[in-house]
């Protein structure tokens, strides 16, 4: 990024608006993250400079878009860079929810071992179970395909509300007729849709209600796809066995009541974090900075 003069943030913390709104007078075009709010009034700022809003990740609720065509920014993306590195984690929350390891390592850590013994720390099998997936894109789809050829899982899934479907099973899992159904007959439920009106708290205290008692809830997604307080209220009662969360509802803040049950597995939101996915994801966003310079089509544009 150097020819083009590149202004970076050194300390890896997303902007404030008053920085962004700084930015977005002074550069022409804005690299952001998803820490980066930004609203329709941190947007719409006086003498803006900046034309493109190069987003360093797939998810782009942190951005207006809406507000973002009013006033004639464009949009890009990185979708597929972190498909294989998130569907691995998503996996592993299911393998950890499923056999309590946050519960194990932290019994070890405290010195609270005393040995194996028979009907210790019991968890539940996953060769064989049910896996039911919300939302069947990128992630969705590769997490599908670890599930059915890797653990011998059967695997159901649903699109998306405001998505469209698909007609027909491929050879690793079968469409659901509807959310209540995937619900009610899945051991495990994994959700790999974005964050948008039509999935904010998808996941309420009715849905939870209609999991079995001893299914797992696993979000790799995006936060608010799940009321935090019915989940915790659920995780709390028994309603559900158990979770694995790498994304909450108002983040980086997080639920008190789930900071402290012991059936969830919590990581801080680490989905694409591996050096692979991240290199890959900067060079998206430089593949699309380079192609507004010179003019062309962007390769990722939302907007």
């Amino acid at each position: 990024m150097a020819q083009y003069g590149a202004t970076l943030s050194p300390d890896d913390r997303p902007l404030s608006a008053e920085q962004l709104s700084d930015a977005l007078r002074s550069a022409d075009i804005l690299l952001c993250t998803l820490g980066d709010r930004l609203t329709r009034e941190v947007l719409d700022v006086s003498h803006r400079r900046t034309r493109l809003l190069a987003n360093f990740g797939v998810g782009v609720d942190h951005i207006d878009r809406s507000a973002a065509r009013d006033l004639g920014l464009l949009v890009t993306n990185t979708p597929g860079a972190l498909t294989e590195d998130t569907a691995d984690l998503a996996m592993m929350l299911i393998l950890a929810a499923a056999r309590r390891t946050s519960e194990g390592e932290s019994e070890v850590r405290r010195g609270a071992w005393t040995g194996w013994r028979p009907t210790h720390m019991l968890g539940q099998s996953v060769h064989g179970a049910t896996l039911g997936i919300i939302g069947f894109g990128r992630i969705g789809a590769a997490v599908a395909r670890r599930a059915h050829f890797g653990f011998g899982m059967r695997v159901r899934y649903v699109a998306r509300p405001g998505a469209p479907g698909r007609n027909s099973s491929v050879d690793y899992a079968t469409p659901e007729p509807n959310l209540a159904s995937l619900l009610r007959d899945s051991d495990f439920v994994s959700l790999h849709c974005p964050s948008t009106p039509d999935t904010r708290h998808l996941i309420d205290a009715a849905a939870l209600t209609t999991m079995k008692p001893t299914a797992f809830l696993i979000n790799t997604a995006r936060g608010d796809v799940v009321d935090a307080s019915a989940l915790a209220a659920a995780l709390r009662v028994g309603t559900i066995a158990g979770a694995g969360l790498d994304v909450y509802e108002g983040e980086p803040t997080i639920h008190p009541a789930l900071l402290t049950a012991p059936n969830v597995t919590l990581l801080p939101h680490i989905g694409s974090a591996t050096i692979g996915s991240r290199t890959a994801m900067g060079m998206m966003c430089i593949d699309n900075i380079d192609a507004f310079v010179r003019g062309e089509e962007l390769l990722n544009r939302l907007v």
